[in-house]
């Protein structure tokens, strides 16, 4: 079943899943973008424990070999890639070899100063969603089970203005006012539109795979300190730290819905799961819906046209 529209029904996930209630996954291979903190790190660290290999990559090869040490060395291999740059993405899609079982797409960067990627990308939008087009749209072939994108509520927020082709190039170009939450959100709702629209492409392609999402609801990571670090705001990241002790679930709480996405029997095609407490910010994983826009197949459409005219990589 695909559930590419808000009619259709949501699957039902067991009240209180859990990594425990992770299957055995000996022999399957899971690759993760950004597994060298947070959501990634923790979710690397319950697959390889329930038998899997998997791979992470990071745009340090010294800081992914030390959490290979700390997560399973015999399980856990590093690839170097840096998503704001097409050239690291490209050398890295080279560099997989053999069948990947399920491709996991979560590194990303929240609401930081305005910048560009190396190929003039707005920062966000080229971290958290052209990069991972581009490096899934290379490696398709070689993926064989599920395509996990990671979202978040922030998507809610989020805009394409007229949604017309013209506006969403602007958008991912960085040519309109910046606002850090505004392109943070578009960036969440882009890696949403990529996820229904790669199920139906898949489904109509007969790609042997299918796509999903999932949100770590509020989680104690390392993205809520980024932005006020980078811009220098001291007493932010401050209350931010102290907000984070006293209100965000922990990061390896925040993996279940990734893990749950990633691995849990016959889960209907495009299901997004997140937490299932008040607001979804925190608890158990369960199948949710996100907001109507990201559902629009024009939208879909054009946000997938563009992406293959800036970033050169055809899904074909």
């Amino acid at each position: 079943m695909t559930e590419s529209s808000r009619g259709l029904p949501l699957q039902k996930i067991p009240r209180g899943w859990s990594a425990s209630d992770l299957p055995r996954l000996d022999g399957k291979r899971f690759l993760i973008t950004g597994g060298t903190s947070g959501i990634g790190k923790e979710a690397a660290r319950e697959l390889a424990r329930a038998g899997a290999d998997v791979t992470i990559t990071a745009r340090s090869i010294d800081k992914g070999e030390s959490v290979r040490k700390e997560i399973s060395s015999s399980r856990v291999s590093v690839l170097e890639m840096d998503l704001t740059d097409l050239n690291s993405v490209r050398k890295a899609a080279r560099a997989v070899e053999g069948r990947i079982d399920v491709l996991i797409l979560n590194a990303g960067v929240m609401a930081i100063p305005f910048a560009k990627t190396a190929d003039d990308f707005e920062m966000q939008m080229g971290t958290n969603h052209l990069g991972h087009f581009a490096f899934a749209g290379l490696i398709r072939e070689k993926i064989d089970s599920r395509v996990v994108s990671i979202s978040s509520q922030a998507h809610r927020t989020g805009s394409f203005g007229d949604g017309s082709l013209d506006a969403i190039r602007d958008i991912c170009l960085g040519r309109n006012k910046y606002n850090p939450w505004g392109a943070y959100g578009a960036s969440k709702l882009a890696n949403l539109l990529f996820t229904f629209e790669l199920e139906r492409r898949a489904r109509a392609e007969a790609w042997p795979f299918r796509a999903y999402a999932a949100h770590p609801g509020y989680s104690n990571t390392n993205l809520q300190s980024v932005s006020p670090e980078a811009s220098g705001r001291v007493v932010e990241e401050r209350a931010t730290a102290l907000i984070n002790n006293l209100v965000a679930q922990s990061a390896s709480k925040g993996a279940l819905p990734t893990l749950c996405a990633a691995t849990f029997p016959d889960l209907y095609g495009a299901s997004y799961i997140g937490p299932d407490g008040i607001m979804e910010m925190r608890g158990y994983p369960k199948a949710v819906r996100a907001r109507s826009i990201a559902y629009d197949q024009n939208l879909a459409r054009n946000l997938w046209t563009i992406s293959e005219e800036l970033t050169g990589v055809q899904w074909r």
